[in-house]
């Protein structure tokens, strides 16, 4: 039985912020898009629609920074409890 006692902070940051941002870009395709369709359904046409185009930019930036704070609070907290409790043990097989 392993055991994993230290998580890499900027490493699990790092990685959140990277899959943040892929969960980022879809939210950010669907928002732009549903708003795109309702907005040609209704016949009204006007700045929204180009606003929530720029959702394809801005939420996958704003999703990687959060999951980058995220990250580092979560790898900070872990490796601070493994000391307590000696942390995930996990099985591996060779």
């Amino acid at each position: 039985m392993a055991k994993l006692k230290q998580i890499g902070i900027l490493f699990l940051a790092k990685l959140q912020a990277i899959v943040m941002a892929f969960v980022g870009l879809i939210a950010g395709i669907l928002y732009s898009f549903g708003g795109f369709i309702y907005e040609a359904f209704t016949g009204t046409l006007n700045s929204g629609t180009a606003l929530a185009f720029l959702a394809l930019i801005g939420m996958p930036i704003v999703f990687a920074a959060a999951g980058f704070i995220v990250g580092l609070i979560e790898a900070f907290l872990y490796n601070l409890i493994a000391r307590w409790f000696g942390g995930i043990e996990m099985d591996f097989e060779q």
